[in-house]
């Protein structure tokens, strides 16, 4: 490899994408295309980046089978920082199995990194941590060591294990500064922030109140019965029942959980889960209908008695009740925290990472633009969406990703 490539491949390692484009910004080789779009995509042109990429995967020859690799892997982490998660993950994977092959473990441990970011923005934490596993990160430059430590905290952090995140992120901040790529210390750095906003309520008593991250942790490892509004879960120490698919049942039992250790009125279940201002006889019959499914379900957490004014929760042990509220209650919390890094995002990735169709996310963000909570940028298939101010506060559990006892 010629002295230019080499220097320039130095400058992009260390964090200097302009030393890197002033060596090869003239060269049309393939070398120097691979650098050129490494170097645009670290200056956050990404459509560019993708486009000197491919040509560079076409103009190495067949023989040149870990240079196209590496350039795979590029290409997967501008798709992976554009949010296209309809990028082919078979194709990153078999990258790194022939990085693998012939000698380049950095590399490769590279790739394995990408793809564990991939499957932790859609959710898939075992899948995530059994990668993470499999490369022991002591082996790994500081650049790499970084992202692998990043990468644990975002395991542990869906997982609400503070202490497992918190130092996670300061190995990540450890690394990142040996590494010297102030980019990758502010983006550590930034993604630590999450540890100290509020990540949701606490309702119980009458009284309402801000819980960190830890805060939450500590509540589920209590004996108290939450009432889940995040994830419409109900949790009893080891003991869940998801009503994620029952909202009828979920809003007539967070009613009752609120006005817990009173009773909650008829008119309020009435308006809360049927939306009904004026009840008739019609609606307090499915009332009883729904408190009997509702009786059902919840047997092995609490008993649902009837009152003079409505009915009440009662929980098995004496238990006190907690409903544990998102920060902010609005309509398609979990697109908005989606949004919460700062990145763009497409409405298929948006549905690829939140398990539902493309058109229900497309509607959702109409209505959230409207209300001018989201922006677009671009247009056609180019069309990405972002928030115009990130969130204040954590929106962990409002992620596509399963939490204790889930």
């Amino acid at each position: 490899m010629d002295s230019m490539i080499t220097a320039a491949a130095r400058a992009l390692a260390a964090g200097d994408p302009l030393g890197a484009l002033n060596r090869v910004a003239l060269r049309d080789d393939a070398p120097a295309l691979a650098l050129r779009g490494i170097a645009m995509a670290q200056l956050g042109d990404l459509d560019r980046a993708k486009t000197l990429l491919k040509s560079a995967i076409s103009a190495f020859g067949p023989l040149e089978t870990v240079a196209r690799a590496r350039c795979i892997v590029a290409e997967a982490e501008v798709a992976l920082a554009s949010r296209d998660l309809t990028w082919p993950a078979k194709a990153l994977e078999a990258a790194g199995e022939t990085l693998a092959a012939h000698g380049d473990s950095l590399n490769a441990a590279h790739a394995r990194t990408l793809a564990i970011r991939r499957l932790l923005l859609i959710g898939r934490l075992d899948e995530a941590s059994t990668r993470l596993a499999e490369t022991d990160p002591a082996i790994l430059v500081a650049p790499l060591r970084a992202a692998h430590e990043l990468a644990a905290a975002g395991i542990a952090i869906r997982r609400l294990r503070t202490k497992v995140a918190r130092d996670a992120f300061n190995r990540a901040i450890d690394a990142a500064r040996q590494a010297r790529i102030p980019a990758l210390l502010h983006e550590i750095e930034l993604a630590a922030t999450v540890l100290e906003k509020p990540a949701a309520r606490a309702i119980a008593n009458g009284t309402e109140r801000p819980l960190l991250p830890d805060d939450v942790e500590a509540l589920f490892a209590g004996k108290a019965l939450i009432i889940d509004a995040c994830r419409h879960v109900v949790r009893c120490e080891a003991a869940t029942l998801s009503l994620a698919t029952r909202p009828i049942l979920f809003s007539l039992l967070r009613t009752m959980a609120e006005a817990f250790p009173g009773d909650a009125s008829r008119e309020k279940l009435l308006f809360n889960a049927f939306r009904a201002r004026h009840a008739d006889e019609s609606h307090r019959a499915r009332l009883r209908v729904e408190m009997g499914r509702l009786r059902a379900e919840l047997a092995p957490f609490a008993g649902i008695e009837a009152t003079r004014h409505g009915f009440m929760l009662s929980p098995h042990g004496d238990r006190l009740v907690t409903v544990l509220a998102p920060p902010l209650e609005e309509p398609h919390a979990d697109i908005l925290a989606q949004f919460a890094d700062g990145e763009a995002w497409s409405s298929s990735a948006l549905a690829i990472a939140l398990g539902t169709s493309a058109r229900t996310v497309q509607r959702a963000l109409e209505q959230l633009h409207a209300a001018g909570k989201v922006q677009a940028i671009g247009s056609g298939r180019a069309r990405r969406w972002l928030t115009p101010t990130p969130g204040s506060f954590s929106t962990l559990l409002l992620l596509p990703a399963p939490l204790p006892g889930d």
